[in-house]
């Protein structure tokens, strides 16, 4: 399974962002800029971006912390990670992006090692979503803090239909027009299996995350995990 999620995103990669602004309307940068505030990360810090995609997140984690700190961007797509790379060199150039090709589920990264951490769109693709999250409580230090983004289910019926509606008349058209339908096609499964708000909040409690909160936003239709370790 994770082979095969890894070969949909080496797939996609060239025209990710152009997605993700179709998608949304734009709307993902507001989102980012929200994920990215409620991590707490500040100048200096020391901060990870699980699931870095073409470094979005990345490169908003890069700008607050400063030339003072250091961000880890984490992917197992090299060919996102290779756009993600191309992308810094022309937006943030100073050297405090380290890109690593590695799996959220195993990180190479030391216990207690970094002040704050994000995700965007990858939780609901991992094969392991407790097992993610521990990692995640594993590496970051006592008092630190995340924040991830991804999209679910709204518990609304009538909001539900409207998210289907989008996926099947606009997201699958776009998808179609690339090539690349067959890679979209995973969206509507994966939100069925992804837990909503309230079951992420129990996730995160079960892996040791004390203070644990969920933001809606979007009517629902996705919304941020923020979790503080002890």
């Amino acid at each position: 399974m994770t082979n095969k999620i890894q070969a949909i995103f080496n797939r996609i990669a060239p025209v990710y962002d152009q997605l993700n602004d179709w998608l949304s309307l734009g709307q993902h940068r507001i989102w980012k800029e929200m994920t990215v505030k409620w991590s707490a990360a500040k100048p200096g810090d020391t901060c990870l971006d699980l699931c870095c995609g073409s470094g979005d997140l990345t490169l908003r984690l890069a700008r607050r912390v400063g030339v003072t700190g250091q961000v880890y961007g984490v992917d197992f797509s090299p060919n996102l990670l290779e756009t993600a790379k191309e992308r810094s060199q022309k937006q943030y150039p100073q050297p405090v992006i380290t890109w690593v090709e590695a799996d959220v589920l195993d990180l190479p990264f030391n216990d207690d090692q970094f002040d704050a951490a994000t995700m965007g769109y990858g939780l609901r693709n991992v094969t392991d979503i407790p097992r993610s999250l521990k990692e995640l409580h594993r590496v970051l230090k006592p008092g630190a803090k995340a924040a991830i983004l991804d999209f679910h289910r709204p518990s609304n019926s009538q909001l539900r239909a409207l998210q289907q509606w989008y996926l099947d008349n606009l997201v699958v058209p776009v998808a179609n027009h690339l090539g690349l339908k067959e890679e979209y096609a995973y969206i509507s499964p994966s939100l069925d299996r992804f837990p909503n708000g309230k079951e992420q909040v129990g996730i995160a409690r079960q892996v040791g995350f004390t203070s644990v909160t969920h933001y809606p936003i979007a009517n629902d239709m996705m919304g941020v995990l923020a979790v503080t370790k002890a």
